[in-house]
């Protein structure tokens, strides 16, 4: 009985340690009480919770079909140039054009009749550039609108302005040097630049490997098109993967090449703790657990597995959730993975991880509860040593006293 009485008093003197020597023990920085204290004003919730409303849900077989991927714009789909033919490049201000015009026969408007032998019915206009309000000249039919318009366009125009004049003309339009199909390509390429269009047609890889190609890794890599004021941003890998996104490009057009890094963060009862990149374009939870060493066997609770995400309104919809009294479009959602479940390791392999995902492992129930055992200890771990204790800790409060 006296044993356990000093022990008892040994464990309200830590106590009173604890609580009335804060000021005198070791610490890296003010206490959170005197924080409150010396705060001019406190902004604070009932009972200090956060208040962001969120969606508990469990990881299982029936939510993985409506669990997407990270959403990612398409640029078939935005500009509709990914498969045919490649397009006609237009004529634009600045481009050098030269203008032949031929006759059925000698007589007409542009070759006279007493023109002798030539070698052929027609002539070439002087070359010359398409102005800056978009015309050419053209020996009577004026000025013709070429900028904005495809070669055939133009000369089908010029052949219907001289018919009723010429003999049954045909024009024919060679571009001797545009100026006007140029690309810019930006950013993370090894050889950024203004490029001229081969009149072939290019897609997008094409102009980014005249630029040097991409000097990131292709799984951290985005490409922006942007064009007449939209823009679609893709993935460098889904160019590669499907070839419907490598898409033609237009004169006009401004390519940037972007490196934004893709990473998950872990915490709690994991391996490693910290942030982690993507080293795959597509990255599962067991995966993402697997790059934070898995979970720790002798603090984690297998079946407390969290990730954080915020989720589209749509999709959370689809999970059976009652979205009625939810506004915002992205719902904070809590993913919870019952690993002590074995059938859990087959959900985990299927479950895809996003850019800014966050995964947490709780402790397990005990380990709360050897922390406490220990600190119990801590304060006198034998019978014999509890004489000594209770002489520490009088010295100690003498100490705090002088």
């Amino acid at each position: 009985m006296r044993l356990r009485n000093e022990l008892v008093r040994v464990t309200g003197v830590a106590l009173v340690l604890a609580v009335g020597g804060c000021s005198a023990l070791p610490r890296s920085g003010p206490a959170h009480e005197a924080v409150e204290k010396s705060a001019s004003q406190r902004l604070t919730s009932p009972g200090k919770t956060v208040g962001v409303d969120y969606v508990l849900v469990d990881i299982n077989s029936s939510i993985l079909p409506y669990v997407s991927a990270e959403t990612r714009s398409s640029l078939a789909k935005g500009f509709g140039v990914g498969r045919g033919n490649a397009p006609d490049l237009p004529l634009g201000v600045g481009d050098i054009v030269q203008v032949s015009i031929f006759e059925a026969g000698s007589g007409g408007l542009f070759i006279p009749a007493d023109a002798g032998s030539r070698p052929g019915n027609f002539i070439t206009l002087p070359s010359q550039r398409v102005d800056s309000t978009g015309n050419i000249t053209v020996p009577y039919a004026g000025r013709v609108q070429a900028a904005g318009r495809t070669v055939s366009t133009v000369q089908t125009d010029i052949e219907n302005t001289l018919a009723n004049r010429a003999i049954e003309p045909q024009v024919l339009i060679t571009v001797q040097q545009s100026r006007s199909a140029e690309i810019a390509v930006l950013g993370d390429v090894n050889s950024p630049a203004k490029l001229e269009l081969n009149p072939a047609g290019e897609r997008l890889l094409d102009v980014i490997s005249r630029a040097g190609g991409i000097a990131t890794p292709g799984i951290e890599t985005y490409i922006t098109l942007e064009r007449n004021g939209r823009t679609a941003t893709v993935l460098f890998e889904d160019v590669i993967r499907n070839p419907s996104e490598n898409v033609y490009v237009l004169p006009g057009d401004t390519i940037y090449v972007d490196r934004e890094r893709r990473t998950f963060m872990a915490f709690g009862a994991t391996g490693l703790s910290g942030r982690f990149n993507f080293e795959e374009s597509e990255l599962s939870l067991s995966e993402a657990l697997g790059e934070a060493r898995g979970l720790l066997d002798n603090q984690a609770d297998p079946a407390e597995v969290l990730l954080y995400r915020m989720v589209p309104r749509r999709e959370v919809a689809q999970y059976g959730a009652d979205v009625s009294k939810i506004h915002q479009e992205r719902v904070p959602v809590v993913y919870r993975a019952n690993l002590r479940d074995p059938a859990g390791f087959f959900t985990i392999q299927k479950f895809p991880m996003q850019d800014g995902d966050i995964v947490f492992v709780s402790n397990a129930e005990s380990v709360e509860l050897v922390k406490f055992l220990s600190i119990v200890n801590s304060v006198s771990t034998t019978a014999s040593g509890v004489p000594q204790d209770i002489n520490d800790a009088r010295n100690a409060i003498k100490a705090i006293g002088d």
